[in-house]
């Protein structure tokens, strides 16, 4: 496929905006660590929040959204979809206690929370196991969307389209620091949704599909456009709803849907203004990344399966791409390739804003893992801060090596999603309980982290899984995988909580004194705080009901809105409106109690 000068003029105009903007900003965040990566925690809500879309906008996402809705229908996103629980649980109960935490990073809480040897090897460990082994695999999945797109549409080798598409991004985020990857977010937005929308728009309307009505007539859309799973097909039921809606939002740690808040979403919310810049960041980034966002992936995704019916239409259409490449997800970027000049030019500069600004969010947030709870904590203590940004400048071009290698390995997004998701089962609800629950301690986490990581190797590399749960012959049925995963490292965390001592007493009395987060789970620290004669009880009012309440409204509102803009785009007016209606009676009440609870709130 050739690119005209219109094509190649958006994208080298686009490409030396986010240069100058990461050379702009570079002196400004190489001053110290705090504006390095937190900016100086003077970012107000609204940059944060659409940050936090720009990232999730990753060039993977509509690879596997196109991989989800061509196997399982419209319905298979639950299990992304999912966790806005956990997303709303982090607007209106965690945000505003990760931002009055006041650390750098989400592994700093540690030295909050817990104390000791256990506390300083969980915090040391997490620094290497998610700042370098999780966040290499999850960027190699967005890199490898690039490589799948860079064949597609442009020809390119694997390796071709690694050093083309990381070499820019590297340069603007190692220079640029936090500050220039949200300020370039700001515009990667709004390149990535026009490129999305636009794409969508043709696409649906060019005239091998016929429109949005002839596309929905079509009996191979018809079977894969509903938002709810077939009720009368059990197995499908309980996969992609039952398990994602009952056990997967609260029980699995995922990049970006960590129950509690983590990640470079909490990185975000430590870099806001106050509280109340926390909550509106993450509440905006909720509503546009389950409602709205995801609607022109799936529009493209359902056009895609009338012009290429199945993979192997696919490998016919472009015989040159590696048949370890082949897969459903091609089927984003061989739509695109009918796109004409100018447009093409339009979303191609949105895929790479998308790759580009998921990436730079990914190395930023992992370097300040190296630097800040790995490098200051185990091998120079007494870094100056010029020292602490170089080696968060070098970290971030190694990560970057090691992703785009690992990319190169790999084949298919859903099933780095799948293994990501078994990974880390079992171990949310502590991430949950840690903020409200005193008995929990390091050794909870410890016990969690390694039985989780070593029951989903064993089911995915070895001959146990298949024993337990193959298709045909397991013992239990093949979407056990997470349950069973989620049962035994609670049993087992739960387990060794209780036979290894509690925190102690200074430790929880600081910590409860510093986040205030109330409740009954710390009445015990309270108790024997007044009995010691230390005040660490502020008064303020408990307001985690409240905030499960407001929880529970912004989860119906934002449901609401992914129906209703489904419904109105399949033309089911009447069920759209409705849908609308109550999405409108939700926000009004999601309002008044937000208004109550802000008063709790700095």
């Amino acid at each position: 496929m050739e690119l005209s000068a219109l094509d190649y003029s958006f994208i080298i105009v686009f490409f030396t905006i986010v240069l100058g903007i990461g050379i702009y900003v570079s002196k400004k965040s190489g001053k110290n660590s705090s504006e390095f990566f937190l900016s100086g925690r003077t970012m107000p809500w609204w940059l944060l929040g659409l940050s936090m879309v720009a990232t999730t906008f990753s060039t993977d996402t509509p690879n596997l959204v196109t991989d989800l809705v061509r196997s399982s229908g419209v319905s298979g996103n639950w299990g992304w979809m999912c966790f806005l629980l956990t997303g709303m649980l982090t607007v209106f109960v965690y945000a505003k206690l990760w931002r009055r935490s006041n650390v750098k990073t989400d592994l700093e809480f540690y030295a909050l929370r817990y104390g000791g040897k256990p506390a300083s090897f969980l915090r040391k460990f997490r620094a290497i196991y998610l700042g370098v082994i999780f966040n290499v695999i999850t960027m190699s999945a967005v890199t490898l969307a690039a490589i799948k797109i860079g064949g597609i549409m442009l020809g390119l080798e694997p390796w071709e389209t690694v050093v083309g598409a990381g070499l820019i991004t590297v340069v603007f985020s190692a220079l640029g620091g936090f500050k220039g990857v949200v300020y370039t977010d700001f515009l990667l937005f709004f390149v990535a949704m026009s490129g999305a929308i636009g794409a969508a728009y043709y696409l649906v309307n060019m005239p091998e599909v016929g429109g949005i009505e002839a596309m929905l007539t079509n009996e191979l859309v018809v079977s894969k456009m509903n938002i709810l799973p077939d009720f009368s097909d059990s197995k499908m039921v309980i996969t992609l709803l039952v398990i994602p809606l009952a056990v997967q939002w609260w029980s699995s740690w995922y990049p970006g849907g960590e129950p509690g808040g983590g990640g470079y979403i909490a990185q975000r919310m430590l870099a806001a203004k106050n509280e109340n810049h926390a909550i509106g960041a993450t509440f905006f980034f909720n509503i546009m990344h389950y409602a709205l966002r995801p609607w022109p992936w799936i529009l493209v995704a359902l056009a895609s399966l009338v012009v290429y019916p199945d993979i192997a239409s696919i490998a016919e259409a472009f015989p040159n791409v590696p048949t370890d490449k082949l897969g459903h997800d091609l089927a984003y970027s061989a739509m695109l390739t009918k796109l004409p000049s100018g447009l093409l030019g339009l979303v191609l500069a949105s895929l790479i804003a998308a790759y580009m600004s998921t990436i730079s969010t990914q190395l930023n947030w992992g370097s300040s893992y190296i630097v800040f709870d790995f490098y200051k904590e185990q091998v120079n203590p007494n870094a100056s801060e010029k020292r602490l940004v170089a080696v968060g400048r070098i970290s971030t071009i190694i990560l970057m090596v090691l992703s785009a290698l690992l990319a190169l390995l790999m084949q298919n997004a859903q099933q780095i999603f799948e293994l990501l998701l078994l990974f880390g089962a079992g171990t949310g609800l502590i991430f949950i309980l840690r903020w409200f629950w005193w008995r929990i301690n390091a050794w909870t986490e410890i016990s969690a982290m390694f039985a989780s990581g070593i029951l989903s190797i064993a089911l995915k590399a070895t001959p146990f899984g298949a024993f337990l749960f193959a298709t045909e012959s397991g013992i239990f049925p093949d979407w056990g995988e997470i349950p069973f995963v989620m049962v035994v490292t609670t049993a087992i965390w739960v387990t060794a909580t209780f036979i290894t001592k509690p925190e102690s007493k200074e430790v929880l009395q600081s910590f409860y004194k510093k986040i205030q987060p109330g409740g009954p789970g710390w009445s015990k620290v309270v108790m024997e705080a007044k009995e010691d004669n230390v005040e660490i009880d502020s008064g303020e009012k408990w307001s985690v009901p409240s905030g499960i309440i407001a929880m529970l409204l912004g989860v119906i509102l934002i449901y609401s809105i992914m129906f209703a803009t489904g419904h109105w785009i399949y033309g089911f007016l009447t069920s759209a409106a409705i849908l609308t209606a109550v999405a409108a009676i939700s926000g009004f009440l999601l309002i008044k109690v937000w208004n109550r609870m802000k008063e709790n709130i700095l």
